[in-house]
């Protein structure tokens, strides 16, 4: 398949319980479980295996066999394999970008807008568009160069094996925070057209998601390829409407100043609209999700490549900025022509697009269009947040307990929390909880990006490849576990008024400043010794290609009995019986309750 060529082609991430090519099943050498073991089997630790019970073993087997099994539904939880990474370039960018058909961008510009006028609102949203496009894209290239996700990518860019745990929480919240503002628009719109009670719509939002949830990505990325001409056509086919038969609305909507009523550009407005937009900073991570799964770049196919990963990876905000400045638009549009007591319902999206509609066909037509267009949109995302979701959640706390519930318990979980928040009508509270949430989500991904950026390229003290098996790294490095939690810590003090009202506004300014200076500070000051806890991965082969892709070379797991690719392998600390080296996938190693599996330090 050629990069370019395609790019409707479906992206399908394998299905639970498949081995997919290149994860073969093989006979264990070794392996625990397989049978008795002897008690003269040596580890690298020189500890002895069989101080371990066999109930223990067959505990940690169960473990490591069901994470195996579920996590090849989409490698979340593991490096995604050059055996499975069969599409082009292009369609990988296709399926990502297929993601960001939410409608809360027409919210948030609507919100932002009213609240501080139209010049204000977009120089806060170009600000935001900025900061996250530039944070995003050594993220991205990350994920797409070596092929792992937003978490594996944290563990080794300054925060340790346990440390990015905390970053998994601020992931998962961000999706059921905007699972919630979504249902919410669903709910609406159900409201609107069926007359079904909001709380009602909440509940069915919610249900409805959990049936596509359960078959994972592969049903996601269908469902976002056959949906996304339909969504085009309702949303784009309006504003062109509007634009082109009300022209006097583009002078109105440059007018308008806003509940302040002042004229001008006001610094303080325009960073509280960005603190709401650099919200969205943290849907770099399910960008990312597709993003891991690109091809090896080469010669051949470098421009391709290249392009799928700027306008997939952080380039997924320059479509985010110009919804907002549409939903912005349409809004003010209400509000200015039809009715000033528009304002009431004018940030909710399917009162925006039945503005409109019901100026182009008959009200019945208008309502169920308005109806469609809500409806696909929130189901597209809400599956994704629903199922990122459960994953950081699933990833967490497999890491924290070495043991793995399924992936579906947190589905519930994230759905549940999703349903109390829109129960408790945090549609009505958007602006505050986003700008909140905006100073966790910027400490995180800033954090990321200074220690790529500085840490690995400038000063060279963060090792450039990034490493996530356990045993390789230090439980906590402090360089961006510290970084993240000053640079939150003080810009929630900011945005809660804590250094008084003159400073409030600026709070986006203290978590990327904060969160841009203080690693390579850290890393300076601790000489990057808590970068690696191993610089050896026991394994005598090559990393890397010649082309500098990740290795597609195979070795047996002898936990698994699985075969796994080189880059998602290190040498067991327990040898064979006849003290042959073993080898073990970052996958089964986290499951390991003993720690007997793992290489010990190197001094």
């Amino acid at each position: 398949m050629t990069d370019d060529s395609k790019t409707t082609q479906v992206l399908e991430l394998p299905t639970a319980g498949r081995s997919p090519e290149g994860v073969a099943v093989v006979e264990p050498s070794g392996a625990l479980g397989a049978g008795s073991r002897t008690a003269g089997n040596r580890t690298a630790g020189s500890r002895a295996a069989g101080n371990r019970t066999a109930g223990s073993r067959a505990a940690g087997n169960a473990d490591a066999m069901s994470a195996a099994k579920e996590s090849l539904e989409d490698y979340t939880l593991r490096f995604a394999p050059r055996s499975y990474r069969k599409w082009g370039a292009g369609v990988v960018a296709t399926s990502a970008l297929g993601g960001i058909a939410y409608l809360a961008d027409f919210s948030i510009g609507a919100n932002i807008g009213i609240s501080y006028g139209t010049v204000n609102a977009i120089l806060g949203i170009v600000v935001a568009a900025v900061v996250i496009f530039a944070t995003g894209f050594p993220l991205a290239y990350y994920a797409a160069r070596y092929n792992i996700d937003l978490d594996l990518i944290t563990r080794g860019s300054g925060f340790g094996y346990y440390g990015s745990v905390v970053t998994n929480v601020i992931f998962a919240t961000f999706t059921f925070i905007f699972f919630a503002l979504e249902g919410s628009i669903m709910a609406q719109g159900l409201e609107l057209g069926l007359g079904i009670p909001q709380w009602l719509g909440y509940a069915a939002s919610t249900l409805i998601v959990i049936p596509l949830v359960i078959y994972g990505m592969k049903a996601l990325s269908k469902l976002q390829v056959w949906t996304t001409p339909l969504w085009l056509l309702l949303m784009v086919v309006p504003v062109g409407y509007l634009v082109i038969s009300h022209p006097d609305s583009i002078g109105d909507f440059f007018a308008f100043t806003g509940k302040s009523g002042a004229e001008g550009t006001n610094l303080a407005s325009v960073m509280l609209a960005a603190g709401v937009c650099l919200s969205l900073m943290a849907q770099i991570a399910e960008q990312i999700d597709y993003l891991r799964f690109m091809p090896p770049k080469t010669a051949e196919n470098r421009g391709a490549w290249w392009r799928a990963v700027i306008l997939a990876g952080p380039g997924w905000v320059i479509f985010g900025a110009i919804k907002q400045i549409v939903g912005m638009f349409i809004a003010i549009y209400l509000i200015a022509t039809l009715d000033p007591a528009a304002s009431v319902h004018a940030n909710e999206p399917v009162h925006q697009f039945l503005g409109v509609y019901q100026e182009m066909m008959p009200a019945w037509l208008a309502m169920t269009l308005a109806v469609v267009l809500v409806v696909i949109s929130q189901i597209k995302i809400n599956v994704t947040n629903a199922y990122s979701g459960s994953l950081a959640w699933t990833n967490s706390f497999t890491r924290m307990t070495k043991s793995y519930p399924g992936r579906m318990v947190f589905v519930v979980v994230n759905l549940v929390i999703a349903l109390v928040l829109m129960e408790a009508n945090m549609f009505e509270f958007l602006n505050t909880i986003l700008g909140f949430y905006a100073n966790c989500a910027m400490a995180w991904v800033v954090t990321v990006a200074s220690d790529i950026a500085i840490n690995k390229y400038l000063l060279k003290i963060s090792p450039k490849v990034p490493e996530f098996r356990r045993g390789m790294l230090y439980a906590v490095n402090p360089v961006g576990f510290i970084s993240m939690l000053v640079s939150a810590v003080v810009s929630i003090a900011v945005f809660f008024g804590a250094f008084g009202a003159a400073v409030q506004p600026y709070s986006p300014i203290f978590a990327v400043g904060l969160a841009l200076v203080l690693p390579p500070a850290l890393a300076v000051l601790t000489r990057g010794k808590y970068y690696l806890r191993r610089s050896d991965d026991g394994i005598d082969l090559p990393m890397f290609d010649a082309d500098g892709n990740p290795s597609d070379a195979k070795l047996p797991c002898h936990v698994t009995r699985l075969e796994f690719e080189r880059p998602d392998m290190v040498r067991s600390a327990q040898d064979g019986p006849d003290g042959e080296p073993q080898y073990i996938s970052s996958l089964a190693l986290s499951t390991d309750k003993s720690g007997e599996l793992v290489l010990p330090a190197q001094r």
